[in-house]
C-alpha cells in the first residue's frame, strides 16, 4: 500500500511559495502574453530558456492562470536524480519493488492529479522513463514500479530545458514522438540581455528585499556608476546571477547608496595561478615580449599581436570584464575595444 503521508508531504512542499515575475520590457511582456494565451488550454507546454531566466516561475504563472489553479503544482528537477531513481520518483513504487522499498510511495504524477506537473531539465530523463511519460500523456495512465495495476491520473505537463531537444531527437537521444506531444506550444524565455529595461527594475526589487532581510532602516539606492555597470554587464547567469550580485552589493554596502558592484566573488587579490618566482608587474611582461622580439623569437607583427592581446586581457581583468571600463582604461572608443575583443576572443577565455 502507498503511504498517504508521502502524498500530502509532496503536495505541501510543492505548493509552498509563489513569486510574481517582474518586468516591463517588450521581450518580457511578449513572453507573458504568450504564456497567458496558452494557460487556459489543457495541453503540454515546453519552456526553453537559458539558466537563470525563470523557467519555473513561468511554469507557476502558467499553472495559476489555468483552469487547474486550485489543484496542486508539483515540480521535479530531473537532472538531480540518478537514472535508476527517476521512474520511482515520477510514477511511485510498491512496497518491496526494489531493495530499500520498505513501503509504497506515490510519485509526482499522482501527487499532481487534477493539477500541473512541472518537469525541469526534461532532456536528462532516460529513454526508458520517456516511454512511460509518453503513455501518461496519451492515455492518462501508468503503473507504479513493482506493480501491473494501472493508475489513472489527470495531469497537465509543463516541461523546461536549455538543451536542444530537436537535435537530441534527431540523434536518437530523445523520443521524437514524446517531443511532438510535449511541444503543443513552445515558449522561449528571453535572456536578461534582451530585457535591458528590466535590469534596474529587478535590481531595485532584489535590493529592497535584501535590505528588509538585513533590517536596514534606509532605502537602498544605486549611484549612476553602479547603474551603468549593471546595465552594461552581460548577465550570462540571467536573473539568478543579477539577484546574487545585487544581494551581495547590499550586504557589503557601507551606506544606503550602492556605488560598487562586485560581479566576481572569486576575484582574489592574490594570483594563485603562478608560483612566487613567476610573479611580476605588467612592465616586465611587456619587456619580455620586447626581448623575445630582439632575440628574433618573434617577428615585429607577432610581437605587436602579443602585446595588443595582453593589453586587452589585462584591461578586462582589471575592470572585472566590464568592456566599457576596459576601453576607457586603454583610452580607446568602445567600438575600437569591441573590435579587439572580437579579434582575440578565442584567446581571451570569454566563452
Amino acid at each position: 500500500m502507498v503511504d498517504k503521508t508521502d502524498k500530502v508531504m509532496i503536495m505541501v512542499q510543492m505548493n509552498s511559495y509563489h513569486e510574481e515575475a517582474l518586468g516591463q520590457s517588450e521581450a518580457f511582456l511578449d513572453f507573458q502574453e504568450q504564456l497567458s494565451r496558452v494557460a487556459p488550454v489543457n495541453r503540454p507546454v515546453l519552456l526553453i530558456g537559458e539558466r537563470g531566466t525563470g523557467k519555473e516561475l513561468g511554469a507557476r504563472r502558467l499553472h495559476f492562470l489555468s483552469k487547474r489553479w486550485e489543484g496542486p503544482f508539483v515540480t521535479l528537477n530531473c537532472s538531480t536524480l540518478a537514472p535508476t531513481l527517476i521512474e520511482s520518483e515520477l510514477f511511485g513504487h510498491e512496497r518491496g519493488a526494489f531493495t530499500g522499498a520498505e513501503k509504497g510511495r506515490v510519485g509526482r504524477f499522482e501527487a499532481a492529479h487534477s493539477g500541473t506537473l512541472f518537469l525541469d531539465e526534461i532532456g536528462t530523463i532516460p529513454i526508458e522513463a520517456q516511454e512511460k511519460i509518453l503513455r501518461v500523456v496519451e492515455y492518462g495512465s501508468f503503473e507504479r514500479v513493482g506493480s501491473s495495476d494501472p493508475v489513472e491520473v489527470d495531469v497537465r505537463i509543463v516541461c523546461a530545458t536549455n538543451a536542444d531537444l530537436a537535435g537530441m531527437a534527431a540523434r536518437g537521444e530523445f523520443k521524437s514522438d514524446l517531443l511532438d506531444r510535449l511541444s503543443f506550444e513552445v515558449l522561449f524565455l528571453p535572456p536578461l540581455r534582451y530585457r535591458q529595461e528590466d535590469i534596474m527594475l529587478l535590481a531595485r526589487h532584489f535590493a529592497a528585499r535584501m535590505a528588509y532581510e538585513l533590517e536596514f532602516d534606509e532605502e537602498i539606492t544605486f549611484s549612476d556608476q553602479a547603474v551603468a555597470e549593471l546595465e552594461e554587464y552581460s548577465w550570462d547567469g540571467n536573473i539568478r546571477e543579477l539577484k546574487n550580485v545585487v544581494e551581495r552589493a547590499v550586504y557589503k554596502a557601507r551606506s544606503p547608496v550602492i556605488d560598487t558592484i562586485d560581479f566576481d566573488p572569486f576575484d582574489s587579490p592574490f594570483n594563485f595561478s603562478k608560483t612566487p618566482n613567476e610573479h611580476g608587474n605588467d612592465q616586465n611582461q611587456y619587456n619580455t615580449c620586447s626581448e623575445a622580439a630582439d632575440r628574433g623569437a618573434l617577428s615585429f607583427t607577432e610581437a605587436v599581436t602579443v602585446f595588443e592581446r595582453d593589453l586587452v586581457r589585462q584591461a578586462l581583468s582589471k575592470t572585472k570584464y566590464n568592456q566599457k571600463k576596459a576601453a576607457l582604461l586603454l583610452d580607446l572608443s568602445y567600438d575600437q575595444f569591441r573590435g579587439l575583443v572580437r579579434k582575440y576572443r578565442s584567446e581571451l577565455d570569454l566563452d
